[in-house]
């Protein structure tokens, strides 16, 4: 049996203190909490965008044609991006170090993106500093 998280630890992530604890309860509630090891391949490159982390603890390297582009940590969501823009993965993502994660299924990140627009902005947040800025 998995091990609850206390949605409070969420809150002291940099992208999600903004979020009610309200808002927060029902991040968790959409997600299944996992424990991972390091060199865990979380997502594949060039694949369908079915899941989506949000990082509690720990570090991944996303890296494109297996060339480290970023590592990322607590408070960054990976895999909303394919998901989102209803595209191919375009980069893997394998955990540095064990990771603790919140996943995502498709349906209940979109769900989330529409019940909790904190949770929207957020996640809005971590792909704009990923691909700069959009244009105005």
């Amino acid at each position: 049996m998995a091990e609850e998280l206390d949605p409070r630890k969420l809150g002291s992530l940099n992208r999600l203190e903004s979020l009610s604890e309200k808002d927060l309860k029902k991040v968790v509630s959409k997600g299944s909490h996992v424990r991972l090891p390091a060199n865990w391949s979380l997502i594949w490159e060039k694949t369908p965008g079915d899941k989506a982390y949000l990082i509690v603890e720990g570090e991944v390297s996303v890296r494109k044609n297996k060339q480290e582009v970023t590592r990322l940590g607590p408070g960054d969501v990976i895999g909303e991006m394919a998901i989102v823009g209803h595209k191919l993965r375009s980069a893997s993502v394998v955990s540095l170090t064990p990771v603790e994660v919140v996943h995502f299924t498709k349906e209940a990140l979109t769900e989330l993106l529409d019940d909790v627009p904190a949770f929207g902005e957020a996640l809005r947040g971590t792909t704009e500093d990923r691909l700069g800025a959009p244009a105005e």
